[in-house]
């Protein structure tokens, strides 16, 4: 176990002015209040946060940083308080304490909405301060080092959070080294039989390659000479979880990869960058399609680098990575390498140091926790947060040159809400580089994208299926569910017109606000949008804006009438009931008097309310009544239906109802009919050419036997209107291999 003095030596190599009493009263307070714990392998419990402490140290964290990593579990395992800590340490050290203390208790594999709701909290503590983080990560890191000491079951669920959430968190702030070493350890626990089979190979292709390597070093070292650049060549060896993972995207076999060894060029200046890059394609031939500037274009994380692929010496494939020494920290190191002692006011205890916030990374921190107060359930929030900690990433530009980073995979439709929610709302079309192109068109790096853009639009639900960003399909489930309350929010807003003026009251929005709290809704627009969901019934408002109404509708007469083959809307439910055609027909009159009695139009099955249709389907020309169905708006039924008797005694669910189709518009509509067809070859194709010859459309099929000699067809078609369905119904009749057809009702 590392003594106290070694750990204030460790911290004064990178930073002299150490302030050792800190250091050392937290290692004795820290020591003290563990006592005699143990951990699961027997040692001292002291011995974790001392080794927390020296992972820290080897990244060159501040005394700050480091005493935060020694006390980080006293306030949960010891007798230790906030209150104690404050006073010690100072508030800011008590609060990265209690900080971390919290984030102890999360368990992040556990039910989605319990994990997605922890993972929240670890990115607000985050975005407070990243040493959070850093001390998280450390302690993660220390936790999966000694992994074998914990039970089998909890040790594979460990392993798995440690992959999914900590290790590409890691990597979203730039610290590779650590993302590779948490992959490595959890790729042992989660798949231990490939991670073997890997290991073993890459070992031995270590060892028969040792020759290749150094040949490739030198040479590399005599060209840096020959051009008089200063460079430092290091090889590197891929890790088993990146060949892994690599063998599994691309299906490819060990023999098939081709950069598991790479060289890294380290040099003094980002000039001494491109010239290194200019004497090495000078010498050997690049391969196509394998070169990468990141430092012109940093990657989100803030690495900076060039990568570039060779055939190099032996005509082998030699990956390149050029960059400065301090590229390289910023590499390894991540956020903890910016602006890392930035003094914003000295503290007599050594606190104060903070990481700067003016990174790429912190950028991307930023964004997500933007995405938390944007109304995202817990769920989704986990499902696009692990979407964008995993995703690779491809750089496009705005027509003003605006730079924007994008998953791999996505789509012009995520490139507009990248820019702005308002924007991707409102996308109608793309330009790629100057050319329309398709909305799912998978964008490249370097695409230039400007978006085409309309305020009638709304965002198609489809697109959620398209879209790989988190923003984007946040937004556009948003989008979708604003339409659809607004389309409930009409509806019911009609119907309560409607209900008011039965009552004989005048019907406002206003009249609404006093009696909120009896409707148990927040809003008026929460009451309008349940009355058009068929949640609270228009006579339930009536009542709680005039508690002394009745109502006088006679559920006994409406039986009585429907009895008689007559449905009168006016004397069972308080409206008229009238049936219109399609617009300048002789029908105008009776829509007219319609209107003035506020039937509902039904324009078809994409209007601006919410309507559906019963299974049997309506077509313009039938009769036809609309039933307030509960959590799908309305839904229409001829008049005809035998369903319709199921609501009988519900009259506060009849809606009047009248079709108001423009002749303009071309759109079909649902409607049933049963064939009976002589049961030999060549009958459906028969029937289904009628079908198409008289301009309707088969949406479904179902057939059954009823006899030896006949078989019974169901259809489900859409067709224009009542006429065109007669007509198609009459063509199937004279049809020599039919029997009979006919309109299915209910």
């Amino acid at each position: 176990m590392m003594r106290q003095y070694e750990l204030v030596e460790r911290v004064q190599r990178y930073k002299p002015d150490v302030n050792e009493g800190l250091l050392n009263k937290a290692y004795v307070y820290a020591m003290q209040k563990h006592g005699h714990q143990k951990r699961a392998s027997g040692d001292p419990y002291f011995s974790h946060p001392l080794e927390v402490a020296a992972i820290l140290t080897d990244m060159h964290l501040d005394e700050a940083t480091i005493t935060v990593a020694l006390l980080h579990d006293t306030i949960e395992d010891t007798t230790a308080t906030r209150d104690e800590i404050d006073e010690l340490f100072g508030p800011e050290i008590g609060s990265l304490v209690e900080g971390l203390t919290k984030l102890k208790k999360l368990d992040l594999v556990s039910s989605k909405a319990e994990q997605a709701e922890n993972l929240r909290k670890l990115l607000l503590a985050i975005s407070e301060d990243v040493r959070v983080l850093l001390v998280k990560l450390a302690d993660r890191l220390h936790n999966m080092r000694t992994l074998d000491h914990v039970p089998v079951a909890k040790r594979l669920r460990i392993a798995e959070e440690t992959m999914e959430i900590y290790a590409p968190l890691a990597g979203r702030m730039g610290m590779q080294d650590m993302r590779e070493e948490l992959e490595e350890l959890a790729f042992r626990y989660t798949n231990p039989e490939a991670y073997h089979a890997v290991t073993e190979r890459l070992a031995d292709l270590l060892e028969r390659n040792r020759g290749v390597i150094g040949e490739i070093e030198q040479a590399l070292a005599r060209l840096f000479d020959k051009y008089a650049i200063k460079a430092t060549v290091k090889s590197r060896q891929k890790k088993p979880w990146s060949v892994f993972r690599k063998m599994e995207a691309k299906a490819l076999s060990f023999e098939q990869l081709s950069d598991i060894f790479g060289f890294r060029v380290i040099v003094d200046t980002v000039e001494d960058c491109y010239r290194a890059l200019g004497a090495i394609h000078t010498a050997w031939s690049m391969v196509p399609g394998r070169f990468k500037d990141y430092i012109s274009t940093p990657k989100q994380n803030d690495y900076r680098s060039i990568h570039t692929t060779i055939v190099g010496p032996s005509r082998q494939r030699v990956e390149l990575q050029i960059r400065t020494r301090e590229m390289d920290t910023i590499a390894e190191y991540g956020v903890a390498a910016h602006s890392l002692y930035k003094d914003f006011g000295s503290k007599p205890n050594g606190a104060g140091h903070q990481i700067s916030k003016d990174t790429n990374a912190y950028a991307w921190l930023r964004h997500t926790i933007e995405q938390l107060s944007e109304g995202d359930n817990p769920e989704e929030f986990l499902e696009n947060t692990k979407l964008e900690l995993f995703q690779d990433q491809v750089f496009c530009f705005t027509p003003k040159g605006r730079l924007i980073a994008l998953p791999r995979g996505a789509t012009p439709i995520d490139f507009a809400y990248a820019v702005h929610t308002d924007i991707g709302d409102t996308c109608v079309g793309a330009k790629v580089n100057g050319r329309i192109m398709p909305l799912m068109t998978e964008l490249k790096n370097g695409d230039e994208v400007e978006i085409i853009r309309s305020k009638a639009q709304v965002p198609p639900a489809a697109w959620e299926s398209v879209v790989v960003t988190g923003k984007a399909r946040s937004a556009i489930r948003r989008a979708t569910k604003n339409a659809i309350r607004k389309q409930y929010s009409g509806l019911g807003t009609r119907i309560l017109e409607r209900a008011f003026e039965r009552a004989g009251k005048a019907f406002s929005k206003d009249a609404l606000k006093p009696v909120l709290h009896r409707l148990a809704r927040k809003d008026v627009e929460d009451v309008l949008a349940a009355v058009g969901r068929g949640e609270l019934t228009s006579q339930d408002v009536v009542r709680a804006v005039f508690p002394d109404h009745k109502d006088e509708r006679v559920t006994q007469h409406q039986a009585k009438n429907r009895e008689e083959g007559w449905f009168n809307l006016r004397n069972a439910a308080g409206m008229l009931f009238q049936i219109p055609g399609r617009r300048g027909r002789k029908e105008k009159g009776k829509e007219a008097a319609a209107e003035q009695n506020g039937a509902l139009p039904i324009r078809g099955v994409s209007g601006d309310l919410p309507v559906r249709f019963a299974p049997e389907g309506a077509v313009p020309g039938d009769r036809i009544v609309g039933i307030l169905t509960p959590g799908s708006g309305i839904t229409i039924y001829p008049i005809q239906s035998p369903s319709l008797t199921a609501f009988d005694d519900q009259p506060e669910r009849w809606i009047d109802v009248r079709w108001d189709i423009d002749e303009n518009m071309k759109e079909r509509f649902p409607a049933r009919i049963s064939v009976t067809a002589i049961n030999e070859p060549g009958s459906l194709a028969t029937i289904a050419q009628v079908i198409a010859a008289n301009d309707a459309n088969i949406h479904t099929l179902s057939m059954s036997h009823t006899a030896p000699d006949f078989t019974q067809m169901t259809f489900d078609l859409q067709v224009w209107d009542l006429k065109h369905l007669n007509r198609l119904v009459s063509k199937l009749k004279e049809t020599s291999c039919v029997s009979d057809a006919q309109r299915v009702n209910g």
